[in-house]
């Protein structure tokens, strides 16, 4: 019997269902050699060092895999064959019949391995998030990055009209995931994120997006800034938000700040939303053309004073694309 801190965790437990023996024996978190093994250690073979230090991307998916939970996440992940999925995780006695039947004979006829377990393993696995008897495990799922200086200019006349969303910094993953699902329904053209300081993909975002994280793209840039100046350049607007009039950020600001119920999207426009905390940076909200704010129905204290990001972009991207003349004009 192993001593017990040599006994494989969860997570390489999970790996050894579907990792070949000799890929496991790889693992860094290995034990360290003993003394009495022969042979030279692997850093002193020819290339061992160079092997030694290959980024993690480089290496086998023991330690990358991320459990996706819930129906949507799961089921659009499988029919957009993004992610490389090692195995679908049912509740045992859930799967018979209505959705969860459906997901699992999909799987199957992909090749998905499919294994049943009690529900509080899948708890355990999802650390008790809403997975509605449904796990998967996948590779994760990263932002696109975004091919600077290969997009054309708006074009001319009112049906080349485009609304990008922009996000820098948005850290929370529901707001993250609510935003991409808005985003979606609403037809917004592209989503872009900063790079740095932002909520990367995770499976919360998956499912508080109900799944169109898995077949939307979202692009992601080092140098937000530089996109505002290319797209502004080529007669783009920017439009960024702030609170409602009376904040701060609106009082101190010399952009002109206009009610989104009063703005006319009348060219193609990005539209820019800032951290949940601290909104824009000053450099990006100094690169806007116009500020837009969502006025409020009655007077509020400073305490109150801003809506939750989520659904503050749910007001803003409903209030211009309903200014379009037909379904078929943002396509």
């Amino acid at each position: 019997m192993l001593p017990l801190a040599a006994r494989p965790g969860a997570a390489a437990r999970r790996a050894q269902a579907f990792l070949p023996a000799r890929l496991l024996a790889r693992d860094s978190t290995s034990p360290r050699r003993p003394p009495w093994k022969a042979g030279p250690r692997p850093e002193a073979r020819p290339g061992g060092a160079e092997l030694l230090r290959l980024r993690e991307d480089d290496l086998p998916l023991v330690r990358r895999l991320e459990v996706l939970f819930g129906l949507a996440p799961c089921a659009l992940a499988l029919r957009a064959g993004r992610r490389d999925v090692s195995r679908l995780l049912v509740r045992q006695g859930g799967a018979e019949y209505g959705a969860r039947a459906e997901l699992v004979r999909a799987a199957e006829a992909l090749g998905v391995p499919v294994q049943r377990l009690r529900r509080r393993e899948l708890d355990a696995l999802c650390r008790g998030q809403v997975h509605q008897g449904v796990c998967m495990e996948v590779a994760p799922l990263r932002p696109k990055a975004w091919p600077e200086g290969r997009e054309d200019g708006p074009g001319a006349g009112p049906a080349a009209r485009r609304l990008w969303l922009i996000l820098e910094e948005i850290q929370d993953p529901r707001n993250l995931g609510a935003v991409l699902r808005t985003a979606h329904f609403l037809g917004v053209d592209k989503v872009i994120t900063s790079q740095t300081h932002s909520c990367p993909l995770t499976p919360v975002v998956s499912k508080a997006s109900a799944g169109v994280m898995e077949v939307m793209d979202v692009f992601a840039t080092d140098d937000l800034p530089g996109l505002l100046k290319v797209k502004a350049e080529q007669g783009w607007l920017v439009a960024g938000t702030v609170g409602c009039p009376g904040s701060g950020i609106a009082q101190c600001s010399d952009i002109p700040i206009a009610s989104c119920l009063e703005f006319l999207w009348d060219r193609s426009t990005l539209l820019v939303l800032g951290n949940e905390g601290s909104g824009l940076s000053q450099e990006v909200r100094s690169l806007c053309h116009i500020l837009l704010t969502i006025p409020p129905g009655r007077g509020l204290t400073p305490e109150v004073e801003s809506l939750n990001v989520s659904v503050a972009a749910g007001i803003l991207l409903y209030s211009i694309v309903s200014q379009r003349k037909g379904p078929g004009e943002l396509a």
